[in-house]
């Protein structure tokens, strides 16, 4: 029930309502300027946990998923407006506010709408049957004969209507989210399913956006941190004599090997970093670059987990027909985010208030309770859009870097990256190295697969290092990410399958999640290993796939992609002759055998002179079950896509004994507007299912489909990511 109040201005206090006049340009850099008079619930089983209606039927929505720059602020603004029946300008969004928002877990996995927008439905239906019922009494009328739009609830056959801000000013929701208040029917959507602009694009296109990089907080100081020139290196001496000389410059600070220079303003900041003598301990602990796959081969098996097992591969291996096996590898790759990482902290009578890009605020509040030793509930973490981490990059360390300068100095702090800092000290996906086995039958089909997998070792709970409690010997969290063995298991009905993880003791670089986590990495593998098997057999690649599918929605995906990238069998065909030659590849998954299929076609060029691959046309039938916003959806899909194709073709990390030499853009390139694709969709939209996830899962495919497609082309097979134009003419020349 809504429970009476003793004034509209507690209501204020205790609803959020006080943020609902906030610009839709960004209402979170609004927020940090303004604190609730008392605590807002943040409960994840509460309605007013997830949002709040002003007299003037405002809605404020609450959400611990952030937008990384993927729509779903636009999303989860539709969800919201549709199921309380309410204009998407009525509509206002919170994200990522420790304070005000309910901890849904990290921005991750592809949950956003999956998990986080369903919470947040079932939240909205509940409210919305609870102001049927006030209206009910309020109106005297059955609550079965009213019904409720644009923000009122009328009768069926028409009379007296009531507002929401009727309803529910000076009061608030007081109740729990109800698992089993019926939500709307999807045939009534007006809202959702539609293809709805981007909100926050018109403020990004004409600079009024406030990214996290343009906040600023009075008295602001601004600091660099002056990296060790080794990754474990110790300082042994620091002289910041030049400093001083630098108009603007504050102080050093230094606790253990963590050194920062502060300034009064930025290009201060950034000549005293540079005039800052230190004097580093030598170390030269990371493995020789040319050997990386030895020393994963090598890296001692804490733990072998068994992913999937069906049968008995081993004996069927013994009498098959015939047995193939393959060994592919995938590099070590940065984020390699646009705009290099920023944070503000402000440590003020004993609290800490920090605003950070981070895709986990709540996780992170963790962490830097941790790391500086207070209590939880004294630390407030602020979400501001960045640049796009898809992961784990470089926010969360520039946040704990703002953080321990902000408690030591007790001013407010702003650091900066640069690009040395984000490309050198970001976490790193972490290299991947896969083995596989099969045996065909007569007909040419696996009746036996086996798969294994080299990854770190998973962590009890999910959390990455911090690097500045790292340097400054300060408590911090084990470093090894966890959910990256997904996707080795195969979708595929083969008798005898044996899918292994071996969870490795250690990795080169401090390990984080990076866009599709393992699932990029392993589906890479199947998938490249699938179309040999298809290749040895002497059967067409999308065939091969069809017949080995059972699942009815795998397959209507696969009949899609072949009408959509008018597919041609033919398998078995001989490469093309000339220097410049093109080739087809085809590429499947239902990601983690559990949600979402995705089908693509890559549609390649390959210069046998130069060993270039260009990727021209890239075809993908995706159904993800009900889609909330298709257009938004194929943006995510076209980012997937074309940041894949960079990863795929370009990005592999430089590295000597000591640190990484991918400093800048010209040592680790990223794809440019000339090579990017024509993208192709054809979006299979279920408005009756739950909706899936769609922030990675097309990226998952597309290492395979080019692989499979530069075999098409030239006739030989590309086993290890990047696919770099001296892999190509080395693979030509031992073809």
């Amino acid at each position: 029930m809504l429970q009476e109040k003793i004034s509209r201005r507690d209501f204020l206090k205790t609803s959020g309502a006080l943020i609902v006049t906030f610009s839709i340009a960004n209402p979170a850099a609004e927020a940090a300027t303004q604190l609730p008079a008392a605590a807002k619930t943040v409960a994840l089983d509460q309605v007013d946990g997830f949002l709040a209606i002003d007299s003037t039927g405002k809605v404020t929505v609450f959400s611990g998923k952030v937008d990384l720059g993927t729509g779903i602020y636009t999303a989860l603004t539709q969800i919201a407006a549709e199921e309380l029946a309410v204009p998407m300008d009525k509509v206002e969004l919170i994200q990522g506010d420790t304070l005000l928002t309910p901890d849904q877990g990290p921005t991750y996995g592809s949950l956003s709408i999956q998990i986080g927008g369903m919470q947040l439905r079932q939240a909205a239906a509940t409210a919305r049957e609870a102001l049927l019922g006030r209206a009910a009494e309020k109106l005297g009328v059955a609550r079965d004969k009213l019904y409720a739009k644009d923000g009122q609830i009328m009768p069926l056959g028409g009379g007296k209507s009531i507002s929401y801000g009727q309803l529910v000013g000076g009061k608030h929701f007081e109740m729990k989210v109800d698992a089993k208040a019926p939500t709307k029917n999807p045939a009534t959507y007006t809202i959702v399913g539609k293809s709805v602009s981007r909100l926050d694009i018109p403020d990004k296109v004409t600079g009024k956006f406030t990214y996290m990089q343009d906040f600023k907080r009075r008295g602001m100081l601004h600091a660099r941190v002056v990296r060790p020139a080794a990754m474990k290196a110790s300082l042994l001496a620091v002289d910041d004599s030049q400093a001083k000389k630098i108009p603007g410059y504050v102080t050093t600070v230094r606790k253990g090997n963590f050194l920062a220079v502060v300034a009064k303003n930025e290009w201060a900041a950034i000549r005293a970093a540079s005039a800052v003598k230190a004097q580093w301990s030598d170390w030269q602990g990371l493995p020789d670059k040319a050997r990386l796959w030895d020393y994963v081969r090598k890296t001692k098996v804490n733990k072998s987990e068994e992913l999937q097992k069906t049968g008995n591969p081993a004996e069927a291996m013994k009498t098959a027909a015939r047995t193939l096996n393959a060994t592919y590898d995938f590099a070590i790759h940065t984020h390699g985010s646009l705009g290099p990482s920023c944070a503000v902290a402000e440590f003020k009578g004993g609290k800490l208030t920090y605003w950070t890009a981070s895709q986990a605020t709540h996780l992170l509040r963790k962490q830097m309770a941790n790391m500086l030793q207070m209590a939880e509930a004294d630390v407030r973490c602020i979400y501001l859009e960045g640049s796009g981490c898809y992961g784990r990059n470089g926010h969360e360390d520039a946040a704990a870097d703002a953080a321990l300068l902000a408690k030591e100095l007790g001013k407010p702090v702003r650091v900066q990256w640069m690009r040395a800092d984000e490309h050198g000290w970001d976490p790193k996906g972490p290299p991947t190295l896969l083995d596989y086995r099969a045996a065909l039958d007569d007909n040419g089909y696996p009746v036996a697969w086996e798969s294994e997998v080299f990854i770190p070792d998973r962590p009890k709970q999910i959390a990455v290092t911090l690097v500045a409690a790292e340097l400054a010997g300060l408590p911090k969290e084990d470093a090894h990410p966890g959910n990256i063995h997904q996707s080795l298991a195969i979708p595929y009905t083969i008798p005898n399958i044996k899918a292994t993880a071996h969870w490795l003791a250690e990795t080169p670089f401090r390990p984080s999640w990076i866009r599709t986590p393992g699932r990029m990495q392993n589906t890479y593998g199947n998938e490249c290993f699938i179309d040999e098997c298809a290749a040895a057999a002497g059967i067409d690649p999308l065939e091969y796939r069809r017949r080995s599918l059972k699942d009815p929605r795998g397959l209507e995906v696969v009949e899609r992609l072949a009408r959509l990238a008018n597919w041609q069998p033919g398998s078995g065909r001989k490469p093309a002759s000339g220097d410049i030659v093109t080739g087809r590849g085809v590429s499947y998954i239902k990601y983690e055998l559990v949600r979402t299929y995705v089908g693509v076609v890559a549609d390649v060029t390959v210069n046998r002179q130069t060993g270039k691959i260009k990727v021209d046309r890239f075809y993908v039938a995706h159904d993800c079950g009900q889609i909330i916003n298709p257009d938004g959806l194929k943006n995510q899909i076209e980012g997937n896509v074309v940041q894949t194709i960079s990863r795929t073709l370009i990005e592999d990390l430089q590295f000597n004994r000591s640190t990484v030499t991918s400093l800048d853009w010209k040592t680790y390139p990223i794809l440019t507007f000339p090579d990017v694709p024509e993208i192709v969709i054809d979006l299979i939209d279920r408005p009756t299912e739950k909706p899936w996830g769609a922030g990675e899962p097309t990226a998952a495919v597309v290492p395979s489909a080019i692989s499979n497609a530069v075999y098409d082309a030239i006739g030989v097979r590309l086993r290890s990511v990047p696919f770099t134009p001296d892999k190509v003419l080395a693979a030509l020349e031992k073809a």
